[in-house]
């Protein structure tokens, strides 16, 4: 970065190829070497969609989590898809950190932050999630969600909520599994057919990631490229926080449902170096 002009080439190889834990490292020895911190130097030498990329990749994890759903809440509106996609995919134990992390930093609680943004059944569902146990068992429970569904009429959106927020992944799958059985229904078409909005969008992202988390992450990148335009936020979010996780799971599950690579769709989809370090994160063309 010193002198005039940027090696890019040289910023996102190191980064890009480096774990979080490495670069918190060179983050911390940086500043020991040179009195300055390496994320603002960063932010003064690149721009666009690199730089965002580059200093999401230099934030710790759970405080990138934080401050995604900090921005998603405070903003002008609210970023229902953002709260929906940290809040249903994170496990219990990363819920619990970016609770005490998100206290720590704005010195607020983001549970009734969430409230104050939120409404009816989705806010319901929201702080379940953000206090949602990681055993919990209930027998009989899917017939009480076929009764709160397919069997009245109308729909009991309250007993959906409460079942698919307070359940482990894998209690839920076999709900799904007893759930078909008795009604002849996915549980994905009847929330689908019941509820709409960002409700429905949280009870799907629910059962998708208790179904596969990997799939519904592909699914979730595969939705930000396609068609036209990209939502670039949603793929620096998802690559960033997903790279150390499942990205090898991902790109096979990306494969499997929309037969073609990840990388082929990146490649096509973005460009420069932005680009390139995309292609670095996704690791591999699975063509």
């Amino acid at each position: 970065m010193k002198g005039i002009g940027t090696d890019e080439d040289a910023i996102l190889q190191l980064l890009c190829a480096r774990s979080n834990a490495q670069r918190q490292e060179i983050k911390a020895t940086y500043k020991t070497l040179f009195g300055k911190d390496l994320i603002d130097d960063l932010k003064g030498e690149l721009g666009g969609k690199f730089e965002t990329l580059i200093v999401a990749l230099m934030t710790p994890p759970t405080a990138y989590d934080v401050v995604s759903l900090r921005n998603a809440i405070k903003g002008a509106g609210t970023d229902e898809k953002v709260l929906v996609e940290i809040l249903a995919s994170r496990t219990p134990q990363q819920v619990k950190d970016i609770v005490a992390a998100y206290r720590k930093e704005y010195d607020a609680d983001l549970e009734e932050d969430v409230c104050g943004d939120t409404s009816g059944h989705f806010k319901r569902l929201l702080v379940i999630l953000l206090c949602r146990p990681s055993v919990s068992c209930l027998l009989f429970f899917f017939q009480v969600l076929f009764k709160a569904g397919e069997q009245k009429f109308g729909t009991d959106e309250q007993t959906f909520v409460t079942l698919l927020g307070n359940r482990s992944a894998q209690h839920l799958r076999k709900v799904f599994d007893a759930y078909m059985k008795l009604s002849g229904y996915e549980i994905e078409e009847s929330i689908k057919r019941e509820t709409s909005g960002s409700l429905k969008d949280l009870l799907l992202a629910v059962v998708k990631c208790a179904r596969s988390v990997p799939a519904y992450f592909a699914e979730t990148l595969y939705n930000a490229m396609k068609g036209a335009g990209t939502d670039d936020d949603t793929l620096i979010r998802v690559m960033v926080t997903r790279g150390e996780v499942d990205m090898l799971d991902i790109r096979a599950e990306f494969r499997k449902l929309f037969a073609r690579s990840l990388f082929s769709m990146i490649k096509g989809d973005t460009g420069g170096d932005y680009s390139k370090a995309l292609l670095l994160l996704c690791g591999g063309d699975d063509a």
